[in-house]
């Protein structure tokens, strides 16, 4: 199991920092380029959120290693390993294409020397074999493995004394079109959001091991041991009109909702899906003046006593 927290579900759900995916077929080299672009995209989110972090974990004592769990292609490695430059940064995922990205991206922006990768399948790498780390970072990758609470309990268990878990999950929904956009029935965001909870909902139960759990993510913190828990939010707010980077990211997230959830949806919805995804059309989410993204991102703290 690999995700991403660069802010793309391969099954469609338009997170904040995130991407999971689970599908054996995908095209690594188009979803890599899709991650890359809606991370960017987030950067300002990223580096506000590694400031928090950093914020917490205080001066002393100093940050020597951080694990970047379900990494993707290190968007957000990168920023932490610009944050806490006197650690050793690891990014660890399932899908080695995407840690080639990794160490591409970490050359390139002149942390090389300090990022290095661990293909690890989750929660399989989590037996100890990654070692410990004084800060672990983890977005949108949890809710991939069946047993939530098992797999924070075992990052958890992989912090030093006084180490920092932070975990983002939850949030809000995406938004990117105002309620009625001129064709189609009105509220088609809303029951787009429908059709992923629907979707995420099969998705969780057909997880190895999968168990249920109320997802009360501080109290989930605090059964594995950790204390100060705490939560921050943090909004991403790209108004209208969208540049480039930002429609080209709506337009392939609209790709795939339309190629993996259109059996939910009824055929006036999936029409409008198509115009939205027309590239000549003036309606079409590449060209239209009303797009915007919004998403708030939240991210779930604990700290494993001394």
């Amino acid at each position: 199991m690999s995700a991403h927290n660069d802010s793309a579900h391969a099954h469609a759900h338009a997170h904040a920092h995130g991407d999971g995916h689970q599908h054996g077929d995908l095209d690594w080299e188009v979803m890599a380029a899709h991650l890359v672009n809606s991370g960017e995209l987030q950067l300002p989110v990223l580096r506000r959120t590694a400031g928090r972090l950093s914020e917490l974990l205080g001066p002393e004592p100093e940050v020597r290693r951080v694990l970047d769990i379900g990494s993707g292609p290190g968007v957000m490695t990168c920023v932490l390993a610009e944050a806490f430059p006197a650690a050793e940064t690891v990014a660890v995922d399932g899908t080695p294409a995407l840690l080639t990205h990794t160490r591409d991206r970490a050359a390139r922006l002149g942390v090389g020397e300090r990022v290095t990768v661990r293909h690890a399948e989750l929660p399989d790498g989590l037996d100890g074999a990654l070692g410990t780390a004084d800060l672990i970072w983890s977005s949108k990758a949890v809710h991939h493995i069946g047993d939530q609470q098992g797999v924070l309990d075992a990052l958890a268990g992989a912090l030093n004394p006084g180490g920092l878990l932070a975990v983002a999950e939850g949030g809000l929904p995406t938004r990117f079109l105002p309620r009625d956009i001129g064709t189609g029935r009105p509220g088609l965001q809303a029951r787009l959001d429908a059709a992923q909870e629907y979707w995420f909902e099969i998705m969780r139960s057909e997880l190895p091991g999968s168990t249920s759990v109320a997802e009360d993510w501080p109290a989930m913190f605090r059964r594995a041991g950790l204390t100060e828990v705490a939560s921050f939010t943090l909004l991403l707010d790209l108004p209208a009109p969208l540049g480039e980077a930002a429609r080209t990211f709506l337009h392939t997230q609209l790709t795939r909702f339309r190629e993996m959830m259109s059996e939910t949806l009824d055929a006036d919805d999936v029409k409008t899906l198509d115009l939205l995804l027309d590239a000549d059309a003036p309606d079409g989410i590449l060209r239209r003046s009303d797009a915007f993204l919004l998403s708030a991102t939240t991210v779930y703290t604990g700290v494993r006593p001394a």
